[in-house]
C-alpha cells in the first residue's frame, strides 16, 4: 500500500510528498500588466524568466588576504572540473563572474541549489562551497542582494546601521567594507545588526561570526522605534547619528519567485496594502538617524510599487527637502537596470482600482492610505526624482526582481527642528512628547536639531546605580517583551589580577586595548575574554538599559581547564587572532609552507616531523599556547601567496593546532591539497598527498611523556553556545 502510494505520488509529479506548484497566477499578471512595469514587447520574456529556477551565485569574502587565492582556486580547479559537463541531460555552464560586481568576486552558473546539492557529478564542488561558506571565506548570497551595500558606498571610519539584517549576507558585506584594510585590527567605524525577531538575531549572529570582527553588534528591536543611541564625546552625551544606513524592509516578495514558488499561489495585492505602512515607518526612523551628509539605502524584493515608489514619494514628501534621491546610475557599470517608474494605481484584493485618494471610499481607508498614491502636483512629483530609484527586472540579467532608491540626507528633518523647551525632562522622556509624522505609529525620538548635541540630564560621572563597566540586560520586566535573556557584557576593570600574567605571557604591546576586552558573567571565574573596537565599548556602556544586545565582540582567549599549572592561564582563541595577533610580541613561530600542512593534517606532530627552523624557534618556549605565522615565498609563485596566522600549543615532545574544521579545510585546499577524509581514531586528516604517501602516521605519544599538558577545553565552555570547533577542531585527544 505504502510503496503504491509513493509510486502514484512520483507518477503524479509529486516531490518531497508535495505536489508541484503550478506558476500561474491571473491576477499577478493583470495587475502588474496594468502598472507597466515591464517594457513594451518584453512580458513573455519577464514571466518565462519568472518561472525557471534561480541560478545559484556566490560571493568571495573581499577583505580577507586570501580573497585572490580563493578566486585562484575556484576558477583553476573547481569550474575547470565543471567544463563539459552534463547533470539531468543539462550543460552546466561554466560559472561566470557578474559583470557589475567589483574584483570578479562574485559568481553565478545555470546551475539551481536542489541540483548543486542533489548531483554526485557536483558532490566536490558542493562540498567545497559548504566548508568555504561555514569558514566565511564565501556567501552563497542571491546576485541582486549584494547590490544595497554596494551603493551605500561604505569607507572603515563609518558608523552602520543595518535596520532589518537578519538573516545577514548583506551585513557580512558591510563588515567586509569596514575591514578593506587588513592591517587595520580595528577600523573607527562599526555595524549596528538590528532585526525584530529574536530567533532570526541568532541566525544573524552565526552569519557575523565568521567574519570574526570586533566591529560588528547585533540587536533585537522594532526597526520603526529602534533608539535613538548616545555616546559619550568627552565626558558629556551625544546622540549618535549614523552615517550609512540599510533599511532592506520586509516585504510582498513577489520579486523571488524565482526560489520561493509558494508565492505563485498566495500571491495577493493586501500583503502590498498592508505592509506599505510599516516599511514607511521603518524608512522614516532611519532617516532620523541618518547624519547630515549621510546616505541611506533602501530596498524591497518587492515589483509593486506601493512599496516601493510610493514610500519614497512618500518619505520625500514629508521630508520636505531633507532627503534627496542620489542619481547611482554610474555606480555600479554593468548592472541592468530599470528606472523608477512616477504614475501608479493602488488595487484592492477584489481587483477594485484607484488612481488617487480622493476617490477611495470612506469604508476602504483602513485598507488603502493617502500615501500609497503619487503626488498630485506635477512639479512636486518632478522635483523627486523617481526615476533615479534602479528596478532590477528577472529577465534581464537572469536574477530575482528587486527595487532599490539611494536617499542623501541634505538638513535635519523638519519634525527634528520644531523641538519645544521642555525644562527639567531627560532625553529620554522628551523622545516620547512629540509624535512622529508617521501616522498612527507610537513617537519617535526628536532631538533638537539633527546636527546639534542632545545633552543628558545627568552627567556621565552621576550614573552611580550602576555597576563600573557592566552593560547588563533591561530590566526583567521588560525582557519579557523579547525570547531569551541575555547574559551581560562586562568589560574587564584595569585592575583586574587576571590581566598582567597575559600581557606578560604573550608580550602584549603597550597600545594593547586592554579597557576593550569583556566577558559574559559578573560571578565566578572567567571563561572566555572578548574584544570590542573602542567605539562600540562606547555604545555598550552608554546605551545598555535602552538596548538590547544579543552578541557583539569577538572571542580572543579561553581558560584552560588547568591553566593555573603554566605561566598562563588563558590560552589564543583563532577567531580572534587577526586581530589580535598585531599586538602579540613573544611566542610567535614562523613556519613553513611544509609544516602548515603536517601541523594541520595530523593531530599533534612531533617537532621531529617539522622543520629545523620550526624546532629551532619551539625548543626554548615555555608549554603553553602560541602563535604560528606562514609568510609567503616571493621567490615561490607556487606557493601560498598569503599569509596565515594559527593558534596552536606547545608541548612537551609536539605541537598542535586549535583550528576549527573548515578552517583547516581551506588553508590546506588552498595550498593546492585535496582533502579526502580523517582517521578519526588518530586524528589524521587525510589528503592526496598523505594518501599517495607510504609512511603511516605515527604511534600515540608515551603516557608519561603527556604530564602537564593541558585537557582539551573543559565541558563548559564546549557547550556554551559561543564555542564552535575551534576548541576542538576535530573531536580529537589534548595536546601532548
Amino acid at each position: 500500500m505504502g510503496r503504491r502510494s509513493r509510486g502514484r505520488r512520483g507518477e503524479a509529479g509529486w516531490e518531497g510528498g508535495y505536489p508541484e506548484i503550478v506558476k500561474e497566477n491571473k491576477l499577478f499578471e493583470h495587475y502588474y500588466q496594468e502598472l507597466k512595469i515591464v517594457p513594451e514587447g518584453e512580458w513573455g520574456q519577464f514571466m518565462d524568466a519568472l518561472r525557471e529556477p534561480l541560478p545559484a551565485t556566490l560571493r568571495i569574502t573581499g577583505y580577507k588576504s586570501h580573497a585572490k587565492e580563493i578566486l585562484h582556486c575556484l576558477k583553476n580547479k573547481y569550474f575547470k572540473e565543471l567544463e563539459d559537463l552534463e547533470v539531468d541531460g543539462q550543460k552546466v555552464e561554466v560559472p561566470q563572474p557578474l559583470s557589475w560586481y567589483p574584483e570578479e568576486l562574485a559568481w553565478h552558473t545555470n546551475l539551481s541549489r536542489k541540483i548543486l546539492r542533489k548531483s554526485p557529478q557536483l558532490e566536490k564542488f558542493h562540498q567545497f562551497l559548504v566548508s568555504e561558506t561555514e569558514s566565511g571565506n564565501i556567501s552563497r548570497q542571491e546576485a541582486v542582494s549584494m547590490i544595497p551595500p554596494l551603493l551605500l558606498n561604505v569607507r572603515p571610519h563609518h558608523k552602520i546601521l543595518d535596520m532589518c539584517a537578519a538573516p545577514g549576507s548583506k551585513t557580512t558585506q558591510l563588515i567586509e567594507m569596514l575591514h578593506a584594510d587588513m592591517n587595520v585590527p580595528f577600523p573607527e567605524g562599526f555595524v549596528i545588526a538590528n532585526d525584530v525577531d529574536n530567533k532570526r538575531c541568532y541566525l544573524l549572529v552565526h552569519q557575523a561570526k565568521r567574519l570574526s570582527s570586533p566591529c560588528i553588534m547585533v540587536v533585537n528591536h522594532d526597526a520603526s522605534s529602534i533608539p535613538r543611541l548616545q555616546i559619550d564625546v568627552d565626558g558629556r552625551k551625544e546622540i549618535l547619528f549614523y552615517d550609512r544606513i540599510l533599511c532592506d524592509v520586509p516585504c510582498s516578495g513577489d520579486g523571488t519567485m524565482r526560489k520561493n514558488i509558494d508565492v505563485w499561489k498566495k500571491w495577493t495585492t493586501l500583503n502590498s496594502l498592508q505592509l506599505h505602512g510599516l516599511q514607511l515607518w521603518i524608512a522614516m526612523r532611519g532617516a532620523e538617524q541618518l547624519a547630515e551628509g549621510g546616505r541611506m539605502v533602501y530596498s524591497t524584493c518587492s515589483l509593486n510599487p506601493i512599496e516601493d515608489e510610493g514610500v519614497i514619494a512618500s518619505l520625500q514628501e514629508k521630508s520636505e527637502g531633507a532627503l534627496e534621491l542620489a542619481d547611482v546610475s554610474d555606480e555600479l557599470p554593468g548592472l541592468k537596470w530599470m528606472p523608477g517608474i512616477t504614475q501608479w494605481k493602488v488595487m484592492t484584493k477584489d481587483g477594485q482600482w484607484f488612481t488617487d485618494w480622493d476617490t477611495v471610499p470612506h469604508s476602504r481607508h483602513t485598507q488603502i492610505r493617502p500615501t500609497m498614491f503619487p503626488p498630485k502636483d506635477p512639479e512636486k512629483l518632478q522635483a523627486m526624482h523617481l526615476e533615479r530609484c534602479l528596478w532590477i527586472l528577472p529577465h534581464h540579467q537572469n536574477t530575482g526582481g528587486f527595487f532599490v532608491a539611494v536617499l542623501v540626507k541634505k538638513s535635519s528633518m523638519p519634525w527634528n527642528k520644531r523641538q519645544p523647551k521642555l525644562q527639567g525632562k531627560s532625553a529620554e522622556t522628551r523622545e516620547s512628547t512629540q509624535l512622529s509624522p508617521a501616522e498612527g505609529k507610537p513617537p519617535s525620538f526628536t532631538g533638537t536639531g539633527d546636527t546639534e548635541i542632545a545633552h543628558a540630564a545627568e552627567d556621565l560621572k552621576n550614573n552611580g546605580n550602576k555597576k563600573d563597566g557592566v552593560c547588563g540586560p533591561p530590566p526583567s520586566k521588560k525582557m519579557k517583551l523579547f525570547g531569551f535573556k541575555e547574559d551581560p557584557f562586562v568589560f574587564i576593570p584595569e585592575d583586574d589580577p587576571l590581566f598582567p600574567p597575559i600581557e606578560k605571557f604573550y608580550a602584549l604591546a603597550p597600545s594593547f586595548p586592554r579597557m576593550n576586552l569583556l566577558t559574559r558573567t559578573t560571578e565566578g571565574k572567567k571563561r572566555q575574554l572578548y574584544m570590542v573596537s573602542k567605539e562600540l565599548r562606547n555604545v555598550l556602556l552608554n546605551n545598555s538599559e535602552k538596548m538590547k544586545v544579543i552578541n557583539t565582540g569577538i572571542k580572543v582567549w579561553c581558560r584552560n581547564n588547568s591553566g593555573e599549572e603554566f605561566d598562563c592561564a588563558f590560552r589564543l582563541a583563532q577567531e580572534g587572532i587577526y586581530t589580535l595577533y598585531p599586538f602579540i610580541n613573544s611566542r610567535i613561530i614562523t613556519v613553513s609552507m611544509e609544516d602548515v600542512k603536517i601541523l594541520l593534517t595530523q593531530e599533534n606532530p612531533f617537532f621531529r616531523k617539522l622543520s629545523s627552523e620550526t624546532y629551532n624557534q619551539a625548543k626554548d618556549l615555555a608549554k603553553g599556547s602560541i602563535v604560528l605565522k606562514y609568510e609567503p615565498d616571493s621567490v615561490n609563485p607556487d606557493a601560498l601567496q598569503c599569509p596565515i596566522i594559527l593558534c596552536g600549543w606547545r608541548g612537551k615532545a609536539s605541537i598542535r593546532t586549535f583550528v576549527p574544521k573548515n578552517e583547516r579545510l581551506h588553508y590546506l585546499r588552498m595550498m593546492g591539497l585535496e582533502v579526502l577524509g580523517e582517521k578519526k581514531k588518530e586524528g589524521v586528516i587525510l589528503t592526496n598527498e598523505s594518501a599517495a604517501s607510504t609512511g603511516q602516521p605515527e604511534n600515540e605519544v608515551p603516557e608519561e611523556q603527556r604530564a602537564g599538558e593541558p585537557n582539551s577545553p573543559d565541558a563548559e565552555e564546549a557547550n556554551s553556545p559561543d564555542v564552535t570547533a575551534a576548541c576542538d577542531p576535530a573531536g580529537v585527544h589534548p595536546p601532548r
